[in-house]
């Protein structure tokens, strides 16, 4: 971890690892310009994702040539992180795209449309939920967008819905991100994803209210009995969360969690009632079910050849969800008449999302790589004092906004937020957990992701639509950070 960020020396920030110095803390209105103007211009509603993104990265070129160490130029900063954010931002534009088109290809051929219902919109919800926690990338919001669409459900319903796919995302992809995490904070995997669990069980809770008020915008109302069943599977879904975080592998939990009640819940609800039922929805699910299996195994070979252009970056192994989905989506294209037409389609729907994420880990890696992003955080931080700790949970998430996905999150704040609690005095486990709960949980919510979404919708939605919906999930997460660093700092 980085040495420099104790208590007397907060006001200054490493700059990462590669650079291995520090820099005096800077104005912190100078350094939160990019992020008010990324949020104002979107906030405006009158910009789109991609434009606000490039206004952003020009903006940021002051802080962070203020932030670089004497002896690297601005431009060839600049050359090598981008680079940099190509390599990263390509692994999740792969997944995605391979996501979406496995979704077009997999798919049973239409046979009509679905009538739309609160219970049908909940389990699309939790089945997205669960292919997220398979692949991760924003995969599950493909799943739940294309349930949305069958259903009839369009605009800002259909858009939250699939950013609530996203709900157990600090798991996400089997994973990566809570492993770097862990890495990074030099803290047992299991232990970070068990601390994660306990403010993540009662955020989950908040959810429920919250599809109900998106489902009244697309004009379906939830019946009171319906909604206490809903409550009912949201907290045995919360209750799984923490038994498994506490006894079960911390790569599987996502999986078990929403597995564990999609499906009962599904054979309740919608039992198969004669042989015709049974094979549709065996080709419905039977084509999720075999890529969770191949995901599942890809996952165990742990010695798979990979490519690794930077040795402080993730690496792209053969194993990685993108190659798998790719190869799969390629073998049921191959058995359908129609493939290259939904090849096409698949293809030219990514074109403004693939865009949009990529701009937005361009802007990501240029603040994390040159120390911006680490400089505002502790100049908050230093401006907290005694407060300090409770910087933790809105850091978290600020990190999972910045970089759309809980990888990012977690190599861009966790070493930051590490030290911070070690300075605050707060126990060496508790930092760790509560920024992987906060950065997955702002990653659901990130410019990249919300920016997808709406070019996935193609409808005019723009992402502060999207945010106003959301509004009472996204004020709980920094609520219940505050709380859990409260109560867990009173009990250790």
């Amino acid at each position: 971890m980085v040495s420099c960020c104790t208590a007397k020396c907060i006001g200054r920030v490493p700059v990462g690892t590669r650079m291995g110095v520090c820099l005096p803390r800077m104005d912190i209105l100078f350094q939160a310009l990019p992020l008010l103007l990324l949020l104002g211009l979107l906030g405006s509603g009158r910009v789109a994702p991609v434009p606000a993104c490039l206004m952003a990265l020009a903006a940021s070129l002051p802080a962070i040539a203020h932030a670089l160490p004497p002896g690297l130029g601005l431009a060839r900063f600049l050359g090598s992180e981008t680079l940099r954010a190509l390599f990263l931002g390509a692994m999740p534009v792969a997944t995605l795209s391979g996501g979406l088109l496995f979704s077009l290809v997999a798919a049973p051929r239409a046979t009509g449309a679905v009538p739309p219902s609160p219970r049908r919109a909940y389990l699309m919800v939790l089945a997205g939920s669960f292919v997220e926690s398979a692949t991760g990338f924003g995969v599950g919001a493909v799943f739940t967008l294309g349930a949305c669409r069958a259903m009839g459900i369009r605009g800002v319903a259909a858009g939250g819905m699939a950013v609530l796919s996203c709900w157990l995302a600090p798991w996400g992809a089997l994973g990566p991100g809570l492993a770097l995490g862990a890495a990074l904070a030099q803290r047992p995997m299991a232990e970070v994803s068990m601390v994660s669990a306990l403010p993540h069980a009662a955020w989950l809770m908040v959810a429920p209210p919250v599809l109900w008020s998106l489902l009244a915008h697309a004009g379906l109302q939830v019946p009171r009995r319906e909604r206490l069943a809903q409550l009912g599977l949201q907290a045995s879904m919360a209750a799984l969360l923490l038994l498994s975080a506490y006894s079960m592998p911390p790569e599987t939990v996502g999986l078990l969690t929403s597995g564990l009640v999609l499906l009962p819940a599904l054979w309740h609800f919608s039992p198969p009632r004669d042989a015709a039922a049974r094979r549709a929805a065996l080709a419905a699910a039977g084509p999720w079910a075999l890529l969770t299996a191949c995901l599942l195994l890809a996952h165990a070979w742990h010695s798979a050849p990979a490519w690794q252009p930077y040795a402080d970056l993730p690496a792209l192994p053969l194993t990685h969800v993108a190659v798998v989905l790719w190869a799969m989506s390629l073998g049921f294209l191959a058995a359908r008449r129609d493939g290259l037409h939904r090849l096409r389609e698949a293809m030219g729907r990514m074109r403004r999302p693939a865009l949009a994420m990529i701009l937005y880990v361009v802007l990501g890696r240029w603040l994390a790589g040159s120390g911006a992003a680490t400089a505002l955080a502790h100049s908050i931080a230093a401006g907290l004092g005694p407060l300090a700790p409770y910087a933790i949970p809105p850091l978290g998430m600020l990190g999972g906004l910045l970089t759309g996905s809980n990888v990012g999150a977690a190599s861009a704040m966790m070493p930051v937020q590490a030290d911070l609690g070690l300075a605050a005095g707060l126990p060496p486990w508790l930092a760790p957990g509560i920024q992987n709960f906060a950065g997955g949980a702002g990653a659901a919510f990130s410019f990249a992701m919300t920016a997808m979404i709406c070019g996935l919708l193609a409808d005019g939605t723009r992402p502060p639509a999207l945010w106003r919906g959301l509004m009472p999930l996204i004020l709980a997460v920094p609520v219940i950070g505050w709380a859990a660093v409260a109560i867990l700092r009173a009990l250790a």
